[in-house]
């Protein structure tokens, strides 16, 4: 798909040499769909993912079927993946009901889903902010006895549909919060896509300060408007080594009507490596299978990247 060469590889100062994408279309994306997918396909889906050398392919998420009914197959699922290393395969889990069925079946790293505003707590978690965490007090605790890495994704970051932009602070008071409980890393969630690459450089500044190491900070952005790759490239500048993608931009938040997709992995990665940083993706795999699941929901993928390189063939 790839013309050879490009994208032209020019390196910029003060950027990682390495980034791990942390793949998100097979939970953060399918879970969006108005249809269900069969679980076979979502089992090649993350397959053909982790082949296309994504180190992280998010597989699944064990909530109550009435809440997610796109990922009730979340058992069947992860049975299915048996020839994908488990360390591989993030689940997230929203309780400790949770957590026993993704430790039943020998999941390595689960990830924990809060919030940084009590409108999106309550809509997403029917908690208060503080109440979720204290749900997550013994999730946290019990997996890290188990051995397993925890990551805390935290929603709302920048701006809430509900309560307008978010202040720094309050957004830095619930990430320290889930580190003191006990997570290895944490995803700052753009959900409505409204951050800027000012106010992203300053929260990850302000959590600097409050004691938080850059790397143990993930960014998830939304591209509503358009910034998802300024924002990304602002994290980069940072330090930020790790950031979420949904492959074919797929996904939104269910909760935020007004979130649109996620940022495309493949746009990402023709960033990234025109940049210089290693990534471990084979664009033209990745550009392949999300061609394959735009078929499969039978509509073209948002990703610029993915319907230039589609063009071409």
């Amino acid at each position: 798909m790839t013309a050879p060469g490009l994208p032209m590889e020019v390196t910029a100062e003060g950027l990682p040499s390495r980034v791990r994408i942390h793949e998100v279309g097979a939970r953060d994306g399918l879970q969006n769909e108005q249809t269900v997918v069969p679980t076979e396909i979502k089992a090649e889906f993350i397959r053909r993912l982790a082949d296309a050398g994504l180190p992280t392919v998010e597989a699944t998420s064990f909530v109550h079927p009435k809440w997610v009914p796109q990922l009730a197959d979340a058992e069947q699922l992860f049975l299915q993946l048996d020839g994908v290393d488990p360390h591989r395969l993030p689940v997230l889990v929203p309780n400790e009901r949770g957590l026993d069925r993704a430790l039943a079946l020998g999941a390595r790293r689960i990830a924990v889903f809060g919030s940084a505003t009590e409108s999106f707590a309550k809509a997403n978690l029917n908690r208060t902010v503080d109440e979720a965490l204290a749900m997550f007090a013994p999730v946290i605790a019990r997996a890290k006895d188990a051995g397993v890495q925890v990551r805390g994704y935290l929603s709302m970051c920048f701006g809430d549909p509900w309560e307008g932009p978010v202040p720094v602070a309050q957004t830095v008071r619930v990430c320290r919060a889930l580190l003191d409980l006990g997570c290895d890393e944490l995803s700052l969630g753009d959900t409505i896509g409204v951050a800027t690459p000012g106010h992203v450089q300053t929260l990850l500044a302000s959590l600097n300060e409050a004691g938080v190491a850059t790397s143990r900070i993930g960014v998830h952005f939304h591209d509503t408007y358009g910034q998802a790759l300024a924002n990304t490239f602002a994290a980069l500048q940072h330090g930020v080594t790790t950031v979420d993608a949904s492959a074919g931009g797929l996904g939104g938040c269910p909760y935020a009507k007004s979130a649109t997709g996620n940022l495309a992995t493949e746009d990402l990665v023709w960033m990234l490596h025109g940049l210089g940083i290693e990534t471990g993706v084979d664009l033209d795999r990745l550009a392949a299978t999300s061609v394959w699941m735009a078929d499969v929901l039978g509509r073209p993928s948002p990703s610029r990247t993915l319907r230039a390189l589609s063009h071409k063939e």
